[in-house]
Parts: structure tokens; sequence; C-alpha cells
């Protein structure tokens, strides 16, 4: 009797932190570059950014900035890509709130499905920024996983 109490405990202490760890909050870090398009787009889309996103169970928070666009940013959107590097369609909007007209913040939060919480862990997930110069892409970057730090 004394064993089965001792392996219950342990067997729901188990559960416990094992829940517990996978609702320990991720990280995930994208660059903002310019997006490599035709040679004719040079004239129009610079600057950079970098976006930090936060995964606590399937709620992921995104917070960035942006500076040095050479029109004012419109749009911020998530991508999914079926290899990083290729263009993907849109799959949810982000906030995008300029500061001046070649700077500014994006920002947004999701409970994301699972077939997006595969997409970011296998890194198909990417941030877009359009301007008006550049409604097809200014700057993008791919979330990639941060090492949590203990």
């Amino acid at each position: 009797m004394r064993h089965s109490n001792w392996l219950s405990r342990s067997v729901l202490t188990l559960a416990a932190t094992t829940a517990l760890y996978a609702q320990q909050p991720r990280t995930f870090k994208a660059r903002l570059s310019p997006v490599p398009l035709d040679v004719s787009m040079q004239a129009t889309v610079a600057g950079s950014g970098s976006i930090s996103a936060v995964l606590t169970g399937t709620r992921l928070a995104i917070s960035g900035t942006f500076e040095g666009l050479k029109s004012p940013a419109t749009i911020a959107q998530i991508h999914k890509s079926p290899v990083r590097g290729v263009r993907g369609p849109n799959v949810l909007d982000l906030a995008v709130a300029r500061t001046d007209a070649s700077a500014g913040t994006i920002s947004g939060a999701f409970d994301l499905t699972a077939i997006q919480l595969a997409d970011l862990e296998k890194g198909r997930l990417y941030v877009q920024l359009h301007s008006d110069k550049a409604p097809d892409g200014n700057l993008w970057g791919w979330l990639l996983p941060q090492e949590n730090k203990r």
C-alpha cells in the first residue's frame, strides 16, 4: 500500500511538472531586412527592424520595431512558407503604428491553431512589412526559436 501511494504521488508530480514545462513561454526572434525582389524594387525597398514573439501555450504575442523605410509603412502580416526564404500566403494580420514616415512599431497577439504552432516550430512563419512604395513587401524576417535561459 505504501508503495502504491508513493507511485501515485510520483506520477502526479511528473504530470504536473510536464504540464508546467509545456506552458513555459518560448521566445522567437526575427530580424527584418529588405524583401528580395527584382532589381526595379531596389529604389523603393529599404530599412531594418526586429521582432520578438513569445509563445505561451497556444498564445503568440508579437512586438517589434522598424526604421529606415523609403515610404510610409502600410500593413504587416505573418506569412507561411513551405521553405524558409520562399514567399508564402498571409495567415495573420499585425498592427502597425508609425512614429514617423520611415519608422514605427509592429504588434499582435493570436491564439494559434495546431497547424500554425507546427509551422512556427518548423520555421515556416515570417513577418512581412509593406509600405506605400513597396506594396508587395518592404521588410521581412523569419520567426526563429531562441534558446530560453534558465
